[in-house]
């Protein structure tokens, strides 16, 4: 498809069906998604917020809370990833299906990416197709990753503010995930805060917090009950603070590790691994065999 003025005028205006073609050109990279990409007009101004958490905290329930508040007068995109279907490699839905009363809401967008065997808790498209989303007029973009664990932090060099999610009875898990996911956390949320555990986690909590390096922003910890759209104004308060406290070295070094991201990848089109693995095995049966040697004369010099 060739992507004209015309057609990059409707993205920019919120055409539904354009934005949704366009997003689906850039995540099959299709011809002509780059030249897409350049034409697009970013604005970086609106808010990406990244959501993410252990399974079973409540992302999902928490993001319909957010939306039965915000659909009145905002115009919110969400980007869901959903682990990928071994038999069709699109996304399994799965929680999206909370989110059904907004499919069809004039102000709400909601897509479903797969991740397509990428780490992180992120798909492999998802940084240029919230750019895209960013070229058409939203107030708020949600990024809800996969349930993730320690090791996969990559929304936080993506989203502008990264809300970590977590639920009363989960003392043991911050003590697995306090290097690595805690870290990146902007915005911590305590949800199902309810049950009787709330306490004793908020403790555990602003416990490790105070082992964090110091610095200017101190993340906030906020109570909701996503079930009861309990806490849903305090969150929201929180996100738009930490917003206005941004700096442009912030958003810089935001693109920054997004270029390193897609030079990486653009790098690495056309490598062939199954090639790499045939090459191994015929290397690996000589006399004197070394790897760094196989590498130097297949692949590059150091």
């Amino acid at each position: 498809m060739q992507w004209n003025s015309e057609a990059i005028d409707k993205i920019s205006r919120g055409d539904v069906r354009c934005l949704a073609r366009a997003i689906s050109t850039v995540e099959n990279e299709e011809e002509g998604y780059y030249d897409l990409l350049k034409q697009i007009s970013v604005n970086y101004a609106i808010p990406v917020i990244g959501v993410t958490g252990p399974p079973g905290a409540g992302k999902s329930t928490l993001l319909n809370a957010l939306l039965s508040l915000l659909q009145a007068d905002k115009k919110v995109a969400i980007l869901a990833v959903d682990p990928t279907s071994p038999f069709t490699h699109g996304s399994i839905l799965g929680d999206r299906l909370r989110m059904s009363d907004y499919f069809l809401h004039p102000n709400i967008f909601i897509r479903s990416l797969a991740t397509r065997g990428s780490l992180g808790g992120l798909s492999s498209r998802v940084l240029e197709i919230t750019d895209v989303l960013r070229s058409s007029h939203f107030d708020y973009i949600f990024i809800e990753t996969v349930g993730v664990g320690q090791n996969e932090i990559e929304i936080a060099y993506l989203a502008d503010t990264t809300m970590l999610v977590l639920n009363p009875g989960a003392g043991d898990d911050v003590q697995a995930l306090k290097s690595g996911i805690l870290e990146i956390a902007d915005v911590f949320v305590i949800n199902k805060s309810d049950k009787d555990n709330a306490e004793v986690l908020h403790k555990h909590l602003s416990a490790m917090l105070h082992l964090r390096p110091a610095s200017a922003w101190n993340p906030p910890i906020v109570k909701t009950v996503a079930t009861e759209n309990k806490g849903l104004e305090n969150l929201l308060e929180a996100i738009s603070s930490h917003h206005a406290f941004s700096s442009n070295e912030r958003r810089v070094k935001l693109l920054y590790h997004k270029a390193i991201r897609l030079i990486t990848q653009h790098k690495m089109k056309g490598f062939d691994a199954q090639h790499l693995n045939q090459q191994l095995s015929e290397w690996y049966g000589r006399e004197g065999f070394n790897f760094y040697d196989f590498l130097e004369k297949n692949y590059f010099r150091y």
